[in-house]
Order: C-alpha cells, then structure tokens, then sequence
C-alpha cells in the first residue's frame, strides 16, 4: 500500500502589500486567490495537515513590505486563521535564514503544499529550494499569484509572468495544481505528480 504523504501548507506572504499596497497581484484575480488560500487553509486545518504562515519584511525605509508598516502586515484572511507555525523571513525562499526546515524535518513532513505571493519570487525560490533538499512540492497555481513587470529587456503582463513560471515548476520541482484538484487529493488520498523536461519538452515540439 503507499504511504500518503505527510503534508505541511506553507502560507507564503500574503500580506496587505500585495492586495492594497506598492506591489499589487494582477493575475490570477486577487479575490480568487485570496479565497482560495482561505479555502486550502480550512482544509489542512480539518485535516489535521500543519499550517505554516511565512511573513517577509524589509527594511523600515523600504518602498515594500517596510518591517512597521500597516502594508507588511498579514492579510486578515490569514492573520484570522488558525496556525502551527509562523515565520519571518528577509529573502525570496522561505528556508534562508529561517527555521522552517529544521520545523518541518522536526514534525516528519515530507510533502509542502505552497501558497501565497509571488509565483515567479518566493514561491519559486521556495519551491526550488524544497525540491533541492529533498521534499515532495505541490503548488495550488490558483492561490498564488504575481504582478506585471517592465525593465531593461522589455516587459511581461501579470499573467505571463505567472503562466509561464507555474508551467516551469511543473516539469519536476513541484506538482502545479488547482485547489479543488489539491482539495480532492486530500480527500481520495492521491498523491499528485510533477510532469519532467522531456516529455514537456516533446509535446510541445510535437504540437509545432
């Protein structure tokens, strides 16, 4: 029989910076993300699963997520909500400078489940850096997020950014998923899949 894994939600950032602040979330919709994380937090607290917030600060002078600020504080739906754990971080992934893998080897997880801001920042850099050490990574594409950009090499709308990203986790560094199919994976016990390099790569020389 398989062993299901051992889950932990990892709550990324969900701070007033992205909803109201400099560096707001564009696509998917705030509101569906927002419910949605919501949503997977009621789950994993029915069931049983460790819920993790992680909260990111910067320096008080800094345009975003200034440590003092009303825009660093957690979201209500989040601040509200029930959880095991709560961590304050500095840099893009979750585990620099934090305790959350020395917390989650602790409590015998084996699988993260991701949520939060942004897709292509910290959720990427957390979901890389879990796959990298050894865990198994779902990310619930449709509770996270990320914001337009402009620079030097051009631009990339909100929806881009996050669509091209969530397709690139998923060839091996975590299962992307939408919450009702991680919901129903809670249910059924199913254990959800990553795709990988080669076959995605195949298919879309195939579909030319």
């Amino acid at each position: 029989m398989t062993q299901q894994p051992k889950r932990a939600l990892i709550v990324i950032d969900v701070q007033h910076e992205y909803v109201s602040g400099n560096l707001r979330i564009e696509y998917p919709n705030i509101d569906l993300s927002l419910g949605n994380i919501a949503k997977a937090m009621d789950a994993a607290h029915a069931a049983n699963i460790p819920v993790v917030v992680v909260q990111h600060f910067a320096a008080a002078d800094s345009p975003v997520f200034a440590r003092g600020s009303q825009a660093a504080e957690l979201h209500p739906l989040v601040a509200e909500r029930p959880r095991d754990h709560l961590i304050q971080k500095a840099m893009a992934s979750a585990f620099v400078g934090t305790d959350l893998g020395q917390w989650l080897r602790e409590h015998e997880i084996d699988t993260l489940s991701v949520v939060g801001y942004m897709t292509q920042h910290c959720d990427d850099s957390t979901v890389r850096q879990a796959h990298h050490e050894g865990w198994q990574v779902e990310l619930l594409h449709d509770a996270t997020g990320s914001p337009p950009y402009r620079n030097s090499l051009g631009a990339a709308s909100a929806e881009e950014i996050h669509r091209v990203f969530s397709i690139v986790m998923h060839t091996g560094f975590a299962a992307v998923v939408s919450t009702d199919e991680w919901l129903d994976a809670l249910d059924s016990g199913e254990i959800l899949q990553s795709d990988n390099i080669y076959l995605s790569n195949q298919r879309a020389i195939q579909d030319r």
